[in-house]
C-alpha cells in the first residue's frame, strides 16, 4: 500500500510542478489559465492525500471556482481580436 501511495503521490507532484512551469513558460495566456487550473486541482488532489478534505474542497471552490473562472473571464474579455477575425458591422 505504501508503494501505491508513493507512486500517486510522485505523479502528482510532477504534474503540479510541469504545469506550474507551464503557466510561466507558456506565450499564450489561455493555455496558461488553463494549465494553472491543472496545477491548482492537482494540489487539491494533494490535500486529499493529506486527509484533509476540508482544505480540498476549499481549494477547489475557492480557487479553481472563484480565482480562475475570475481570470478567464478577464482574459476572454480583454483579448485582442487577431487580424483573421473580421468584426462584424464596420
Amino acid at each position: 500500500m505504501a508503494l501505491a501511495e508513493t507512486l500517486t503521490f510522485a505523479l502528482f507532484a510532477l504534474v503540479t510542478v510541469g504545469s506550474a512551469l507551464g503557466v510561466v513558460l507558456v506565450r499564450d495566456i489561455w493555455h496558461a489559465a488553463l494549465l494553472l487550473g491543472v496545477a491548482l486541482v492537482s494540489v487539491a488532489v494533494h490535500f486529499v492525500m493529506l486527509r484533509a478534505e476540508f482544505l480540498a474542497a476549499m481549494q477547489i471552490l475557492v480557487y479553481v471556482g472563484g480565482v480562475l473562472v475570475l481570470i478567464t473571464f478577464a482574459v476572454m474579455l480583454v483579448r485582442e481580436q487577431g487580424a483573421d477575425t473580421e468584426v462584424v458591422g464596420r
